[in-house]
Protein backbone atom coordinates (compact mmCIF):
# COMPACT_ATOMS: atom_id res chain seq x y z
CA UNK A 1 0.00 0.00 0.00
CA UNK A 2 2.85 2.76 0.89
CA UNK A 3 4.29 2.03 -2.40
CA UNK A 4 1.30 2.22 -4.49
CA UNK A 5 0.46 5.69 -2.30
CA UNK A 6 3.81 6.91 -3.09
CA UNK A 7 3.45 6.85 -6.70
CA UNK A 8 0.15 8.23 -6.66
CA UNK A 9 1.53 11.00 -4.85
CA UNK A 10 4.57 11.14 -7.20
CA UNK A 11 1.88 11.62 -10.02
CA UNK A 12 0.24 14.24 -8.14
CA UNK A 13 3.18 16.61 -7.48
CA UNK A 14 3.84 16.21 -11.49
CA UNK A 15 1.11 16.75 -12.41
CA UNK A 16 -0.46 19.23 -10.42
CA UNK A 17 2.95 21.53 -9.60
CA UNK A 18 5.17 20.85 -12.21
CA UNK A 19 5.47 22.25 -14.93
CA UNK A 20 3.75 21.76 -17.72
CA UNK A 21 0.62 21.12 -15.39
CA UNK A 22 -1.59 18.75 -16.18
CA UNK A 23 -5.31 19.82 -15.28
CA UNK A 24 -6.83 16.91 -15.65
CA UNK A 25 -4.87 15.73 -12.82
CA UNK A 26 -7.26 17.46 -10.16
CA UNK A 27 -10.61 14.98 -11.31
CA UNK A 28 -7.87 12.01 -12.34
CA UNK A 29 -6.22 11.84 -8.74
CA UNK A 30 -8.10 14.48 -5.92
CA UNK A 31 -11.14 13.03 -3.68
CA UNK A 32 -14.53 15.43 -4.43
CA UNK A 33 -13.67 17.09 -1.18
CA UNK A 34 -9.96 17.46 -1.37
CA UNK A 35 -8.35 20.23 1.25
CA UNK A 36 -5.10 21.79 -0.01
CA UNK A 37 -3.64 24.00 2.36
CA UNK A 38 -0.43 25.82 2.68
CA UNK A 39 0.03 28.78 5.09
CA UNK A 40 0.33 31.49 2.68
CA UNK A 41 -2.77 30.62 1.15
CA UNK A 42 -6.07 30.59 2.80
CA UNK A 43 -7.62 26.68 2.74
CA UNK A 44 -8.82 25.22 -0.05
CA UNK A 45 -11.40 22.75 0.00
CA UNK A 46 -13.53 20.23 -3.29
CA UNK A 47 -11.96 20.51 -6.63
CA UNK A 48 -13.37 23.11 -8.00
CA UNK A 49 -11.82 25.78 -5.36
CA UNK A 50 -8.22 23.33 -6.28
CA UNK A 51 -9.00 24.00 -9.56
CA UNK A 52 -9.62 27.59 -9.19
CA UNK A 53 -7.06 27.98 -7.26
CA UNK A 54 -3.69 26.29 -9.57
CA UNK A 55 -5.95 28.24 -12.45
CA UNK A 56 -5.27 31.51 -11.31
CA UNK A 57 -1.70 30.78 -9.18
CA UNK A 58 -0.39 29.05 -12.80
CA UNK A 59 -1.68 32.24 -15.12
CA UNK A 60 -0.21 34.89 -12.54
CA UNK A 61 2.89 32.67 -12.62
CA UNK A 62 3.29 31.05 -16.07
CA UNK A 63 6.89 29.55 -15.00
CA UNK A 64 5.63 28.28 -11.94
CA UNK A 65 6.71 24.65 -11.37
CA UNK A 66 7.75 22.77 -8.29
CA UNK A 67 9.87 19.25 -7.74
CA UNK A 68 10.50 16.60 -5.38
CA UNK A 69 13.33 16.97 -3.33
CA UNK A 70 14.68 13.33 -1.68
CA UNK A 71 12.83 10.06 -1.33
CA UNK A 72 8.90 10.58 -0.35
CA UNK A 73 8.10 8.77 2.60
CA UNK A 74 4.52 6.67 3.18
CA UNK A 75 3.31 5.23 6.34
CA UNK A 76 0.09 3.89 6.28
CA UNK A 77 -2.21 6.77 3.94
CA UNK A 78 0.13 9.31 4.63
CA UNK A 79 3.27 10.43 2.02
CA UNK A 80 5.68 13.34 3.01
CA UNK A 81 7.67 14.96 0.75
CA UNK A 82 10.09 17.57 0.23
CA UNK A 83 10.25 20.05 -2.43
CA UNK A 84 11.44 22.94 -4.30
CA UNK A 85 10.27 25.20 -6.50
CA UNK A 86 8.84 28.59 -7.58
CA UNK A 87 8.46 31.01 -10.18
CA UNK A 88 8.13 34.68 -12.28
CA UNK A 89 4.80 36.48 -11.51
CA UNK A 90 4.30 37.89 -15.34
CA UNK A 91 1.07 37.55 -15.73
CA UNK A 92 -2.40 38.73 -14.34
CA UNK A 93 -2.81 40.47 -10.22
CA UNK A 94 -2.88 37.46 -7.78
CA UNK A 95 -4.61 38.14 -4.22
CA UNK A 96 -4.53 34.62 -2.98
CA UNK A 97 -1.49 35.15 -0.42
CA UNK A 98 -2.67 36.21 2.55
CA UNK A 99 -0.20 38.78 3.09
CA UNK A 100 -1.29 41.21 0.40
CA UNK A 101 -1.72 41.00 -3.51
CA UNK A 102 0.60 41.58 -6.41
CA UNK A 103 -0.32 43.71 -9.23
CA UNK A 104 -0.18 42.61 -13.03
CA UNK A 105 3.36 41.49 -13.81
CA UNK A 106 5.53 42.30 -11.42
CA UNK A 107 8.22 41.13 -12.48
CA UNK A 108 8.85 39.62 -8.91
CA UNK A 109 10.50 36.20 -8.41
CA UNK A 110 10.20 33.74 -5.58
CA UNK A 111 12.32 30.41 -5.43
CA UNK A 112 11.63 28.78 -1.95
CA UNK A 113 11.26 24.86 -0.26
CA UNK A 114 8.77 22.98 1.87
CA UNK A 115 7.50 20.13 3.34
CA UNK A 116 4.32 18.10 2.50
CA UNK A 117 2.09 15.46 3.95
CA UNK A 118 -0.75 14.03 1.61
CA UNK A 119 -3.65 11.73 3.18
CA UNK A 120 -4.20 9.10 0.44
CA UNK A 121 -7.91 8.14 0.38
CA UNK A 122 -8.82 4.93 -2.01
CA UNK A 123 -6.34 5.71 -4.02
CA UNK A 124 -6.99 9.34 -4.72
CA UNK A 125 -5.55 12.95 -2.54
CA UNK A 126 -7.86 13.43 0.12
CA UNK A 127 -5.46 16.43 1.39
CA UNK A 128 -2.77 17.95 0.89
CA UNK A 129 -1.33 19.61 4.14
CA UNK A 130 2.37 21.71 3.54
CA UNK A 131 4.71 23.62 5.55
CA UNK A 132 6.63 26.06 3.02
CA UNK A 133 8.86 28.77 3.60
CA UNK A 134 6.58 31.20 3.18
CA UNK A 135 9.01 34.15 4.48
CA UNK A 136 11.49 33.71 1.93
CA UNK A 137 8.61 33.70 -0.59
CA UNK A 138 7.22 36.94 0.89
CA UNK A 139 10.24 38.46 0.98
CA UNK A 140 10.77 38.13 -2.80
CA UNK A 141 7.36 38.92 -3.77
CA UNK A 142 8.21 42.40 -1.62
CA UNK A 143 4.72 41.42 0.30
CA UNK A 144 6.99 41.96 3.34
CA UNK A 145 10.13 44.30 3.90
CA UNK A 146 12.92 43.39 6.63
CA UNK A 147 13.48 46.51 9.12
CA UNK A 148 15.63 49.30 8.06
CA UNK A 149 18.97 48.68 9.79
CA UNK A 150 19.98 51.70 11.66
CA UNK A 151 23.74 50.98 10.88
CA UNK A 152 24.83 50.90 14.57
CA UNK A 153 27.85 48.60 14.59
CA UNK A 154 27.75 48.60 18.24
Amino acid sequence: MSEENKNIVGRWFNGFWGNPWNPRIIDELATPDIVVHYPMHEPKKGRAAVTQFITEFREAFPDLNFWGVGDLVAEGDLVVGRWEGGGTHTGPAFSDFRLGSLPAASGRKMTFAGTTVLRVRDGRIAEELGQEDALTAMLQLGLIRLPEQSGYAG
